[in-house]
């Protein structure tokens, strides 16, 4: 099978040694060969957060994507508070849609896609509702925009608020303080930045956040944040059965990054995002968002009016080229291109050149035959008891 180049956010192309560790020996989940394997796991997740007090924070490790684990936050920390879920894309407003699943009190101040979080909108609200819980994407995949979070970090400390985020598209790759950005809760998952395979997520958190738990109400069973939380603490297991094979490859993909050393992992896979951005603006192409606004983890790029979307990524998967396309209100107006995994300089310019020849099949004649959906309207209304209802009914 010829490979691909997944210039993608996610999945990757992993390391021949994480491609290995997923073979390793069969064992028991339910022994101390799982015990110790879990334990490295954890250790090396809160290494790669670079977490200096590591007995003030726990990794809980779920088999699932990166979905699981923000259900797993939602469903579990919230009980009967008020939670405001700021969102700017699809991922922000997926958080939404699960948090308004499993919490009556739920509230959505809802930005364009690919607009910067408005802070002072967001202290406003705050200040004018009594929020307790404040959740966020931090790098936004839909747009390819790192949202700000030791700014938003500071307003919930301000407002007595607790922070969660979603790092899912953004750890390995971006520099993430929990203490310094008064983060309670972060989740991410092994694919993407991180450089595993798809398949394991998991949750950081303060252990006095977790401690707090225990008298929430629980709202979901395989979910449950606090069951994790127990398990691995008291037994250095999961509550369910876990897919060990993943977990040998996550193993492996964190010693990778922690024996090139986190800071160099962040800077190379930004000299990579660097290198693809020029050269394709010396292809003449344009941006979706400013580049002092976007994420190391990739690209997003306006489709020149003349190209026709399906055509020109079928013509780059015949040269073995993996992008993304954009979702949404971005679909057929944008693509995306990635620069996490194992891709290195040389495969960026080989990328660019097959760019250029690929642009070239199409004539400044030829028109891409797409239908444009408008940004969603700005608007922030919260979820009660099922029912949406105006601000100022709440």
């Amino acid at each position: 099978m010829s490979k691909y180049f997944l210039f993608t956010p996610g999945p990757v192309n992993v390391a021949s040694n994480v491609r290995m560790a997923i073979c390793k020996e069969d064992i028991c989940h339910r022994e101390i060969d799982f015990d110790n394997l879990l334990q490295s796991v954890e250790n090396k997740l809160l290494a790669l957060f670079e977490i200096k007090r590591s007995n003030d924070y726990r990794a809980v490790v779920i088999t699932g994507s990166g979905t699981a684990a923000n259900e797993s936050v939602l469903s579990s920390v919230v009980g009967d508070q008020n939670i405001l879920i700021i969102s700017n894309g699809e991922f922000g407003e997926r958080l939404f849609k699960i948090s308004k699943v499993h919490n009556k009190n739920t509230f959505h101040l809802q930005l364009p896609w690919g607009d910067p979080l408005d802070l002072e909108a967001i202290e406003t609200y705050l200040k004018k509702h009594k929020i307790s819980v404040v959740a966020m994407v931090h790098h936004e995949t839909s747009s390819g925009m790192l949202n700000p979070l030791e700014k938003i970090g500071a307003l919930c400390k301000l407002n007595g608020s607790i922070l969660i985020v979603d790092c899912v598209s953004s750890a390995g790759a971006e520099v993430i303080d929990m203490e310094k950005c008064h983060i309670a809760f972060c989740s991410s998952s092994s694919s993407k930045a991180i450089g595993s395979y798809s398949g394991l997520s998991f949750v950081i958190g303060k252990q006095g956040e977790f401690e707090k738990l225990k008298n929430l109400p629980i709202k979901t069973v395989y979910l449950n944040l606090y069951n994790f939380y127990t398990f691995i603490k008291n037994t250095s297991q999961t509550p369910n059965t876990p897919a060990v094979s993943l977990f040998f490859a996550l193993e492996q993909a964190l010693i990778n990054i922690l024996e090139e050393g986190v800071s160099n992992r962040h800077a190379n896979i930004k000299a990579k995002a660097d290198t693809l951005r020029q050269g394709m603006l010396d292809l003449g192409m344009t941006f979706l968002i400013d580049q002092e606004e976007m994420s190391s983890v990739l690209t997003t790029v306006n489709i020149p009016t003349h190209i026709e979307l399906d055509t020109f990524r079928q013509r780059l998967r015949e040269r073995s080229i993996i992008i993304y396309e954009g979702k949404g209100c971005f679909k057929n107006k944008v693509f995306q291109v990635g620069n996490i995994g194992e891709i290195s300089l040389s495969d960026i310019h080989f990328f660019l050149k097959i760019l250029k020849e690929c642009l070239g099949t199409f004539p400044q004649n030829e028109k891409r035959r797409c239908n444009f959906t408008n940004h969603y309207d700005s608007m922030t209304t919260p979820i009660k008891n099922g029912s949406l209802l105006s601000v100022a009914n709440t």
